[in-house]
């Protein structure tokens, strides 16, 4: 077990104090209590709740060393070498005279050698004993670790329900790659709750063991896990897009050795003109969890770490993949003119590092409405595969919206004249014409009358959509992306 292996050799490299940020308590009381019985040192361990006792051996805690700095005072006084592992102390660190024992019994290591090992969820090492201190982190088991997991666990539900797991094999591969970037613990509760409902592990059950996991490891709310991802068969037109990420679906999911995983898309173009439903469908399409990172919200909900919080959301991402990762509205964190002392272009600088470095399955979308803010660093050929325009739907593309929106409010569009509402509505994006449904579906309530045509030719004509309203603006659109981006439809 590499754990083990790894967790002795800090041991008997004589560290006097060990740190370790983990909540697999369980698990690292168990890796100590072996490691003492292999090196054959004294193991105690210590809660404030419990107080000091010996592990490995049927003895009753030591109730009168329970105090933090009762228990420091005792094994400053020990005499004998040993391993001692003191939970959740964190709390603790705050008394001045709890660090001074710790770093005096550190000192002593060379006279007495007792290590002393911190385990919590979150240990800020004071200043005073960072030069004494090794940390230690336990290794996230890997796909194969995980997949041996799915079988222990399925196992176990045999040996207590006396009848095999029912397993769909491409749901349980899928299952091995989801459940990679978390802990042993967790991955074993996650396959649990898979398998305990009904026995089985199905397709239908990876969405919920996604959403569990994103809520496990994003407890600050960094980034967001979007739910509802799309069919390309909802997204109306884009069809060079759709085509474009056809090809290139099998390579993402790793299924095509000889070619390079694809990196990403940028989707630039007018506002509703269907950037954010095309990001859901590229989700949808490749059956990965979508995560959602908005830079303007990261901004305002962590003024003065922003820096800090866009790594930590690259992390999260990372132990998310396979996944897209769509960036949303990317020049708000980024803008080149921004008046900001210099976060955006840190910013900058961090996205473009982790875009070159980063090894895991994430397909990166960066949406976008305001070309002229982005830098040329990050639009340029190579940091991405491919830029999309995204234009205002053309005429068959408008006669697919309205069939997709009827539908959605059980309309029937056999009972509309399209042609002539595609006619009506040049000009409109995907948002508009939708809202001019919707609009209808009022205005023919209010006359207690059944939605028509005529209903929703009068919507479409009270309508100044977008390219009539801020025409000048998406004419440069356009015209920039006339010879630098891919039609998208």
């Amino acid at each position: 077990m590499q754990d083990l292996h790894d967790f002795e050799l800090v041991l008997i490299s004589r560290n006097p104090i060990l740190v370790i940020e983990s909540l697999e308590e369980p698990r690292v009381v168990q890796l100590l209590t072996r490691l003492a019985m292999r090196l054959n040192h004294p193991m105690f361990q210590w809660s404030v709740s419990e107080g000091l006792k010996r592990l490995g051996l049927d003895f009753d805690a030591q109730k009168h060393n329970a105090e933090p700095d009762d228990v420091l005072k005792h094994i400053k006084a020990v005499s004998q070498p040993g391993f001692y592992l003191l939970l959740d102390f964190h709390p603790y660190l705050q008394d001045p005279l709890h660090i001074r024992l710790i770093k005096e019994i550190a000192q002593g290591y060379e006279t007495v050698p007792r290590t002393l090992i911190f385990l919590s969820y979150d240990f800020p090492t004071p200043p005073e004993i960072r030069h004494l201190t090794v940390r230690f982190s336990l290794q996230l088991p890997d796909r194969a670790g995980i997949k041996r997991l799915i079988n222990e666990e399925a196992e176990r539900w045999q040996g207590r329900s006396r009848r095999p797991v029912s397993a769909d094999s491409r749901a349980v591969e899928q299952l091995a790659d989801n459940l990679t970037g978390v802990t042993a613990t967790d991955a074993r509760r996650l396959i649990r709750s898979a398998i305990e409902d009904d026995g089985a592990i199905r397709q239908e059950d990876l969405p919920r063991i996604m959403r569990a996991k994103y809520e496990l490891i994003n407890q600050d709310g960094i980034i967001s896990f979007e739910y509802d991802t799309a069919k390309f068969s909802d997204v109306a037109g884009l069809r060079q897009l759709k085509k474009w990420l056809k090809h290139r679906r099998k390579a993402f999911s790793g299924g095509i050795a000889s070619l390079d995983r694809p990196k990403g898309i940028m989707l630039l173009g007018v506002q509703g003109g269907g950037k954010s439903l095309a990001a859901k469908a590229v989700a949808g399409s490749f059956g990965v969890p979508l995560l959602r990172l908005d830079f303007a919200t990261l901004y305002n909900k962590f003024i003065g770490e922003t820096e800090k919080n866009l790594q930590r959301a690259l992390d999260l991402a990372e132990t998310m993949a396979p996944c897209v990762l769509w960036m949303d509205e990317i020049e708000k964190g980024i803008s080149l003119d921004s008046n900001d002392d210099g976060v955006s272009r840190r910013i900058l600088g961090t996205l473009l590092t982790w875009m070159a470095e980063h090894k895991a399955s994430i397909f990166i979308i960066a949406t976008s409405n305001n070309i002229e803010q982005l830098p040329p660093e990050l639009v340029r050929k190579g940091r991405l595969d491919e830029i999309f325009f995204v234009d205002l739907p053309d005429r068959q593309s408008r006669l697919e919206i309205f069939k997709i929106h009827l539908r959605v409010r059980n309309l029937a569009p056999s009972g509309f004249d399209l042609e002539s509402l595609s006619h009506t509505s040049e000009g409109f994006t995907g948002a508009e014409i939708e809202q001019s449904i919707v609009s209808a579906l009022y205005a023919a309530q209010a006359q207690d009358e059944t939605l028509n045509t005529g209903h929703l030719q009068d919507e479409l004509e009270r309508t100044s959509p977008l390219s009539v309203v801020m025409g000048e603006k998406i004419a440069y659109l356009r015209n920039w992306a006339a010879d630098r981006a891919v039609p998208a439809n």
